[in-house]
């Protein structure tokens, strides 16, 4: 048995594009009315880590930060245990 042709390796690779391009069409299509989709979840994302630093990462849902802000690049310094 061969393998397949050069013809047939083309046309698989054009399904492949074409399925691509579908799929992109319909992300496209399902957050167009929303132009500024990525815009509202940083945003978002900032205004909950700027609530934490208020709460100096007290709650339980500002634990994710305390692994990544103790470093001398942030500039902020937390201790867990207090």
């Amino acid at each position: 048995m061969t393998g397949y042709s050069n013809n047939q390796q083309a046309g698989f690779a054009m399904i492949v594009v074409a399925a691509s391009l579908t799929a992109i069409g319909l992300i496209a299509l399902a957050i167009g009315g929303d132009v500024l989709f990525s815009d509202n979840i940083q945003r978002g994302n900032t205004a909950e880590f700027n609530e934490c630093k208020e709460n100096d990462f007290k709650p339980d849902n500002c634990e994710k930060y305390l692994s990544r802000i103790n470093n001398e690049v942030s500039g902020i310094y937390i201790d867990p245990e207090n």
